[in-house]
């Protein structure tokens, strides 16, 4: 009992040390001035972003900065450098901005509402700092994902995905697009606040197309982060090493 209650103990300590590493990445602006933003600090660089309260998708969650910091942190397991990139629901920007700071080439996606403020921040933010310029374009996920993005020509190293799961009707969708850009070579990188039933039913539909292992567990945060691929990649990985 004592070891169970030292383990609970040490694992509760150091969520909350990661959860404090994460969040101290954000700071506020001094000085207040004539146009509101939020600071992070990424890649050892000041990154200003403006949010938009009159929009649910132009707020910054903490799972953005969850996968950021895992990013920046796993640097030489996950290299971006050169990397063909998307991130689904790029909100505010700052995942496609850190991204892009370590590398990556981005293709941002989100709603066209959101685009106005999200091509703002990823401009202003990566203009001569980074080695390839974000590419900001709309995705509403599951309608004409297959001609705007063809499997043939649009192949992805990496799908980020932060805080895109929560309860709204396009969950299937969702699904829809992420089974379509996920090819036979490409990872999921997705950070996930649990808030309701609708979260945890998601992530037991996902385990029906993907493998998924989880890399972060922050019960401080309500967050988790996934490392996803394709179930018939994983097959064909093990028929190999059994040949």
């Amino acid at each position: 009992m004592e070891d169970s209650n030292t383990q609970e103990e040490a694992g509760a300590a150091e969520d909350a040390e990661l959860a404090k590493a994460i969040m101290s990445r954000n700071f506020r602006p001094s000085v207040i001035g004539p146009e509101s933003w939020e600071g992070y600090v990424f890649s050892d660089m000041e990154i200003r972003i403006k949010e938009s309260t009159d929009l649910y998708g132009a707020v910054l969650w903490p799972s953005a900065m969850v996968l950021c910091h895992f990013l920046e942190t796993n640097r030489d397991k996950y290299n971006l450098t050169d990397k063909n990139v998307m991130e689904l629901g790029a909100g505010t920007g700052l995942v496609t901005i850190v991204s892009s700071l370590l590398g990556a080439k981005v293709t941002s996606t989100d709603l066209p509402d959101l685009l106005g403020n999200l091509q703002y921040n990823v401009m202003r933010n990566t203009k001569g700092r980074c080695k390839y310029t974000p590419l900001v374009t709309e995705l509403i996920w599951g309608q004409d994902v297959e001609q705007r993005f063809p499997r043939a020509t649009h192949c992805f190293d990496y799908i980020l995905a932060a805080d895109v799961v929560y309860a709204h009707p396009y969950l299937e969708e969702l699904m829809d697009t992420f089974d379509h850009l996920c090819q036979e070579n490409t990872e999921i990188l997705w950070a996930m606040r649990f808030r309701l039933d609708p979260e945890n039913s998601f992530v037991d539909r996902f385990r029906q197309r993907f493998q998924l292992e989880e890399l972060y567990n922050l019960p401080s945060l309500s967050i988790k982060l996934y490392r996803a691929w394709r179930k018939d990649r994983r097959t064909k990985d093990q028929g190999e090493a059994a040949a």
